[in-house]
């Protein structure tokens, strides 16, 4: 039994790494600096040893074959530098899984700055529904199979082999300290989704030409009997297309490919193709970016021979990813949700969906930038537009450089900043919230427990 010792394992991608190599039969441990759920909880769960820090220490502890590592390791690190000077073995995680799982699968790719998650676990779970029984590996946990990754199953149609399928977020953020390309460019789909395309991850890419140079580079990787499925709305995107492409193209949000008709207040809606009607979702997701995510979806699935009947049916039965707009609980009249939403338009679109959902009552959007690029400031000016619809704003700026204050002063009093404790900041904004408030936690992080926090604070 080859044994992997995943350097980052807390992270999404790394710990659905270790998930799929633990069922492939490979002996896993894995070390990171901070461990939460679900990461945390479904790496318990499977079994896998986890030391917590970057420690040069381990390595006698954890002798592996080979050292995964991932894109949270920097130069300088203990542990790095002990791997290089000793001249182990080591590898990225893109980079293994495409040698060990990916080269001959099917694979259905999904990329875009925002959506990837909702979309790639919509995406398998509608496989799943026609029995197709797709391998995965997302970036959060789809609450329609409860964990992140798992190796192709047996397919309905075919119970003595195995799917052909795999869908993979496709991430265009680089893929180790060694390898700077985005980790997308490794994975080779057969249908690529490209779900939108915006600026950022300012901490490694200078300007939206860098990435979209990415972009490019995944197009060069879909063979030409292969599918694009791309945003007809983004003009970043169309830009991408037309610096090369060499397969079939379907574009979905405008009349000349996939096309929302016919909202209803539910947030059901018909599906037009090539402005001809084709099928019809009732489900209970809202908003218009998560439409425009099922439209892919089924473009994408279509591809990979599901009919649109099914996959308009698959939709219905959808259950949201983890931290997408979760309800952490309700206290005392007071609904608390968890959102991993962090880029402003994200953001933006989140506050959006659940406007939508509690009509007038009061939204109070509590924010922790978080990201690099939030850390950074690049998007800070697009931030007080982003939370315009929220009734009031909690921006936590404990760990940010840049002036949280000002950077929302065209909010006015709508704004609250904090800096102190998080149990502090919880209190203050329970002492706020009033019988039938919804507050919204966006974080890309922990955000220091503050969800149950807010529980306990208003209970």
């Amino acid at each position: 039994m080859k044994h992997i010792h995943i350097i980052g394992i807390g992270g999404t991608f790394m710990g659905g790494i270790a998930a799929i190599a633990k069922e492939a039969g490979f002996k896993v441990s894995g070390c990171d600096a901070k461990m939460y759920p679900p990461m945390s909880t479904q790496l318990e769960a499977l079994g896998i040893d986890v030391h917590e820090g970057f420690d040069a220490a381990q390595l006698e502890t954890f002798q592996a074959d080979v050292y995964v590592i991932g894109n949270v390791a920097k130069r300088g690190m203990d542990v790095v530098e002990a791997i290089l000077n000793r001249g182990l073995p080591y590898i990225s995680g893109p980079q293994w899984l495409a040698e060990n799982v990916l080269h001959h699968h099917w694979v259905l790719g999904v990329a875009g700055t925002h959506g990837k998650t909702t979309t790639a676990s919509m995406l398998a779970w509608v496989l799943e529904y026609a029995g197709l029984a797709p391998g995965f590996l997302i970036g959060g946990v789809p609450q329609n199979f409860s964990v992140s990754a798992r190796l192709p199953q047996a397919p309905r149609q075919d119970p003595h082999s195995k799917s052909p399928f795999f869908v993979i977020e496709a991430d265009e953020y680089d893929t180790a300290f060694f390898d700077k390309r985005s980790k997308f460019v490794h994975y080779r789909p057969r249908t690529a989704v490209l779900n939108n395309l915006e600026y950022d991850h300012a901490d490694i890419f200078p300007d939206l030409a860098a990435i979209q140079t990415q972009f490019h580079h995944l197009v060069r990787t879909v063979p030409s009997e292969g599918l694009i499925v791309s945003n007809g709305r983004a003009e970043p995107l169309h830009e991408v297309l037309d610096k090369g492409c060499w397969t079939p193209i379907e574009l979905f949000g405008n009349q000349a490919g996939w096309q929302i008709e016919n909202v209803n207040e539910a947030g059901g809606f018909d599906i037009h193709f090539k402005g001809e009607p084709v099928g019809h979702v009732e489900w209970e997701l809202l908003g218009e970016h998560n439409r425009m995510n099922a439209l892919a979806v089924i473009a994408a699935a279509r591809h990979a021979g599901v009919d649109i009947q099914t996959a308009c049916e698959a939709l219905g039965a959808f259950k949201n990813v983890k931290r997408r707009m979760e309800i952490k609980g309700t206290a005392n009249g007071v609904t608390v949700y968890d959102d991993f939403a962090h880029h402003p338009t994200a953001i933006e679109t989140t506050i959006a969906g659940l406007r939508q959902k509690v009509g007038k009552a009061r939204i109070l959007a509590v924010l922790e930038p978080r990201s690099n690029t939030m850390k950074l400031g690049t998007m800070k000016a697009a931030l007080p537009q982003s939370l315009q619809e929220a009734d009031h704003v909690f921006c936590y700026a404990g760990g940010v450089d840049w002036d949280v204050k000002e950077a929302l002063a065209p909010l006015g009093g709508k704004a609250t900043v904090g800096q102190g404790s998080i149990d502090s900041f919880a209190a203050a904004i329970s002492d706020f919230a009033e019988s039938g408030d919804h507050i919204l936690v966006m974080s890309n992080g922990g955000f220091g427990g503050i969800h149950d926090k807010l529980l306990q604070e208003l209970a």
